[in-house]
């Protein structure tokens, strides 16, 4: 069963880093136009500070693994027809690209997690106190990563990333937003996920 990192210890654990251009990488669905990323701070998402002291955005590197992880993150499937999401609902929705300097993200995923003492139910596991942890856990390691790597939950052969406010926000902007309908792609993403407007 997964636990949290130990506190004593984690300071001191070889910490795997990976660096990413946002420009070329980075995609996000999100209800906003403006001010993205977008950094929350409820608490209330799988690697969040749960004190909310710092704040988190949450992309993928695929329209599908973004698609995915916001726009389905709540939904179930039908086995056979698929999902029902209302029109205005993906009409709501922008997809939101970016530019900046690169980012340093901690690797929580392969071999890097299994070496820290984790395994792959940090990017499943309910409730979300342990992953919590894990990410209060790496944004305090000295090396002050921008964020994490790690696998999606909802499309779990594609990795997804969090970052962290504080050192991530001046590095990453928006250079667009386009409705979600009009984005290329996004007829492909609805037909292999099996979606449905209503």
């Amino acid at each position: 069963m997964l636990s949290a990192p130990n506190p004593q210890k984690f300071p001191s654990a070889n910490l795997e880093t990976e660096t990413f251009d946002p420009t070329t990488k980075f995609i996000r669905i999100s209800p906003k136009n403006v001010n993205e990323p977008f950094f929350g701070h409820t608490g209330a998402n799988r690697f969040d500070d749960s004190t909310c002291v710092y704040g988190t955005s949450y992309m993928g590197f695929t329209l599908h693994c973004a698609f995915a992880e916001t726009v389905l993150h709540n939904e179930v499937a039908d086995p056979v027809n698929g999902f029902l999401i209302p029109s205005y609902e993906l009409g709501r929705r922008f997809v939101i690209t970016f530019d900046g300097s690169s980012v340093v993200l901690a690797k929580l995923c392969g071999i890097p997690l299994k070496r820290l003492g984790g395994d792959g139910s940090l990017s499943t596991v309910l409730p979300y106190d342990v992953p919590q942890a894990w990410g209060q856990a790496v944004y305090a390691h000295p090396k002050k990563v921008d964020g994490i790597l790690y696998v999606s939950r909802h499309l779990n052969t594609e990795q997804a990333v969090v970052l962290f406010e504080d050192r991530a926000k001046s590095k990453v902007h928006m250079t667009s937003a386009t409705p979600f309908p009009k984005y290329a792609g996004s007829a492909n993403v609805l037909v292999d996920f099996n979606v449905t407007p209503s």
